[in-house]
């Protein structure tokens, strides 16, 4: 699909990317690398997550019964 295709919906409302102004582009532009970094995060609380379960069961192997 050809750039000046590429269609955004904001609040139901459908615009074409390259109508938009520079400012809109560049917020546009933002938001992704938000949602980016977000999805990445994630993917780190989970890594983090799963390393506290084998830490916490680790433990449990090591204390007295």
């Amino acid at each position: 699909m050809a750039n000046e295709d590429v269609k955004i919906t904001i609040d139901n409302v459908e615009y074409l990317f390259n109508d938009l102004s520079d400012e809109a582009k560049a917020q546009i532009q933002s938001i992704q690398f938000v949602d980016q970094e977000v999805g990445r995060l994630n993917a780190q609380l989970a890594i983090v997550n799963t390393a506290k379960i084998a830490y916490q069961n680790a433990l449990k192997e090591v204390m007295p019964k």
